[in-house]
């Protein structure tokens, strides 16, 4: 029978917390399926804000391919804030889904997607409200299988304590195949209960299972082996690649939310990878290779989306639109079919050596000219050399002179303190390389009302990239670099009034290193930081980083490993990884031989126009590059019916 809607008691609480429209549902093109009708239901959560998590175009694109298959049911749950929190555990309301008010907890199976792991205690937070057991070991027949996904799920091993099971790589095929397996065994009668489920899904090889695989520690903390718990089991798990994007044109009809989001616009991907080679990178190594959708299905997804949400920007989204390889075709029909319409174009973020001025005018041809932004990353040729960010500061000069001489006035170069062989002066090159923008920004304009922001990440090392065995910068020497940086910046009389700058301390990076790199051990000191408080640590106001290095120091007091084993420590070639078992398709020795290259300064061209570097993606998971041109023309413009 269907759950009752907890919204009644929700409702009575509304009135008390601060943005209670994110909770109501009921947004343009949601969907309240029929709860009898299904025979597999998910809970999908982006472990974060509505505001954050409504516009991920991930769990929309699951959502709708979830809704449209037959016999299974999709719902949206997001993070609730600390005020309905607190609300909700005094008058016993459970974690439910935006569309129907749905307890979480009654669902066959709750889907996480990471974007980062920052929403790990989230999902901790959402477990708990949902009457589900933090710890898998702990759950029994009729709680809900808990899979993780995203680009966090490529190392799920800090939250194999929590999680059932993870999905590396596109998710599109693979929840349609666990609902299949989940709907399966609940026809026969649910034979073996929760333990036989579980297990038919790790011997299919659609998900990793944790609780099937043993890890063994060698005295000094390091792992000696990842294997196989029982027998079926596979070895390795690999990543899911779906090949034909214009076989997935979703979301067809995106969400509009009620409440205001983080992007108020329709997105529509464009192609899926990067083979740029950026070391730092990690959605580009995980999500190659290159696949980009033809330029009439971006067109017919553009068409059917505006149509459905009434938007009046439209996201062309990609790691690096601009490479697309008939981004000029598609911008032009697009900019010709909304010319006379309030419909705007956008390139989230556009590389300093794909940007030029046609493909500008055409993304800003109604007359909306916002800033641009641009992403060295590096404040020196040499660092620049060392990530593979194969962008010198002519380009990049080149570049801005170009936007500036063209009209722009504002441009937000972003750049990452902490890089592998980093020194100070790399860093204060940043400074340097904003004034020399700025200058030429007035020179080429005749204005002097030029802007320029300098946007400061911290560098967090990932699996899965060259510099997986990197050691990380602590946060005192990232925080001394970054306060000579902005002394630099702040003391330039001539141009330093026109340079903004962004920056946020290293402590949030120790964190995140640790959650990145750590294995089963971590899980502890996750608990441990969420029984104490934490919450939204992907918020500076929220983040709490005493808390989170009180708890590292108190959950494995009695270990050999610490807070700086998982993060300051450099690893060498032998050492087993935690993620070592999980196949993103990249061969180990390719990124340790790039690893190499990094410290040698030497780049690696991109394989999507220069003979491959034998990465191992397309070899050992039967996949290829495919990039335009396209054969199917663009169709007649009809302005009328599409503007």
């Amino acid at each position: 029978m269907s759950p009752e809607s907890v919204f009644p008691a929700l409702e009575a609480l509304l009135p008390r917390v601060q943005k209670p429209i994110q909770y109501v549902g009921g947004e343009v093109n949601a969907v309240v399926a029929d709860w009898d009708a299904a025979q597999v239901r998910w809970a999908l959560m982006y472990p974060d804000a509505y505001e954050v998590g409504a516009p991920n175009q991930g769990v929309q694109i699951l959502y709708e391919v979830l809704n449209e298959a037959e016999g299974v049911l999709a719902e949206r749950t997001y993070a609730v804030w600390p005020d309905l929190e607190a609300l909700m555990r005094e008058h016993g309301v459970p974690q439910f889904t935006v569309d129907s008010h749905r307890p979480v907890g009654a669902f066959d199976v709750f889907g996480l997607s990471f974007s980062t792991e920052l929403g790990y205690t989230n999902m901790l937070t959402a477990l708990d409200l949902a009457g589900v057991p933090i710890l898998a070991r702990d759950r029994v027949d009729g709680h809900p299988l808990v899979v993780a996904g995203g680009h966090a799920a490529f190392n799920p091993e800090p939250i194999a304590d929590f999680i059932d099971a993870a999905v590396l790589g596109d998710g599109e095929e693979a929840v349609l195949r666990i609902s299949e397996i989940v709907g399966e065994w609940k026809s026969a009668g649910e034979p073996g209960g929760r333990e036989q489920l579980l297990a038919n899904i790790a011997a299919s090889g659609v998900a990793y299972v944790p609780a099937f695989y043993d890890v063994e520690y060698l005295e000094d903390g390091r792992i000696r082996r990842v294997i196989p718990a029982r027998s079926g089991i596979p070895w390795r798990v690999a990543k899911h690649t779906v090949m034909d994007l214009d076989e997935w044109p979703y979301p067809k009809a995106p969400l509009v939310p009620l409440a205001e989001t983080v992007h108020e616009r329709m997105s529509v991907e464009i192609f899926r990878g990067c083979t740029r080679g950026c070391r730092f990178c990690q959605a580009g190594m995980i999500t190659r290779p290159v696949r980009e959708r033809s330029k009439v299905g971006i067109a017919e997804m553009v068409d059917r989306g505006l149509a459905a949400t009434g938007y009046e920007e439209v996201g062309l989204l990609s790691l690096s639109s601009a490479d697309h390889s008939e981004i000029a075709e598609v911008t032009t029909y697009l900019a010709d079919c909304y010319e006379d319409s309030q419909t705007s174009l956008s390139l989230p973020s556009t590389r300093v050596d794909a940007f030029n001025i046609d493909l500008a005018n055409e993304l800003s041809r109604n007359g909306r000219r916002s800033g641009l932004t641009f992403a060295p990353e590096g404040g020196s040729e040499r660092m620049r050399r060392v990530i593979n960010k194969q962008v010198t500061e002519d380009d990049l000069i080149r570049t801005v002179a170009t936007a500036y001489g063209a009209g722009w006035r504002q441009v937000k170069l972003y750049f990452m303190c902490g890089l592998p062989t980093e020194t100070d002066e790399d860093v204060l090159q940043i400074a340097r390389l904003a004034r020399e923008v700025i200058r030429v920004g007035r020179e080429v304009s005749g204005r002097r009302d030029i802007r320029c922001t300098v946007s400061i990440g911290g560098f967090v090392p990932k699996p899965h990239t060259p510099f997986q065995w990197a050691a990380q910068l602590d946060h005192e020497s990232t925080d001394a670099r970054l306060a000579k940086l902005r002394d630099s910046i702040r003391t330039d009389r001539e141009y330093g009034k026109s340079i903004g700058f962004r920056y946020h301390d290293g402590k949030p990076g120790i964190i995140e290193g640790l959650l990145s790199r750590g294995d089963r051990r971590v899980g502890r000191v996750i608990r441990t930081a969420w029984e104490r408080g934490a919450r939204f640590d992907g918020w500076s106001e929220h983040f709490d980083f005493d808390r989170w290095a009180q708890a590292a120091s108190d959950a494995l007091s009695d270990e050999s490993v610490d807070l700086d084993w998982f993060t300051t420590r450099e690893r060498q070639h032998a050492e087993v990884l935690p993620w070592d078992h999980l196949d993103s398709g990249l061969d180990r020795e390719w990124l340790w031989q790039d690893w190499q290259d990094a410290n040698d300064e030497v780049g690696v061209e991109d394989c999507r126009w220069h003979p491959c570097s034998d990465c191992g993606v397309c070899d050992q998971l039967g996949t290829e590059i495919q990039v335009g041109p396209t054969d199917l023309g663009l169709p007649e413009i009809r302005v009328s019916a599409l503007a």
